[in-house]
């Protein structure tokens, strides 16, 4: 769980899961909406290091060993605002690809 507080007063707890399946990297979002990857199995997935990038982001390294994605603090914003829609559309989307939250045994 990241919990990170904003300037303005909000205040965010981001599970790892979440910001995994919402990497920011071209590996998950691709470079077109369309090309957007929908990743199964992270429910227990869990972040080792979190890095700085600067003044405007972090780099999150998790378990699963996906370390491509820099999280800006805007986006971190974003998903902690809208997290729950974003919950909603993903599990849509797994379960309309016969996908889940659990890892495959």
């Amino acid at each position: 769980m990241l919990e990170i507080d904003f300037d303005d007063g909000c205040s965010f707890a981001l599970s790892a899961e979440l910001l995994r399946v919402e990497s920011p990297s071209a590996e998950v979002q691709g470079h077109t909406l369309d090309e957007k990857k929908i990743i199964g199995g992270c429910r227990h997935v869990g972040i080792t290091a979190i890095q700085p990038i600067g003044n405007y982001a972090i780099a999150i390294m998790f378990d699963d060993l996906h370390d491509t994605g820099i999280y800006s603090w805007d986006y971190l914003y974003e998903l902690g605002h809208d997290q729950e829609r974003i919950w909603q559309c993903y599990r849509e989307n797994l379960t309309r690809l016969g996908l889940s939250r659990d890892p495959q045994p």
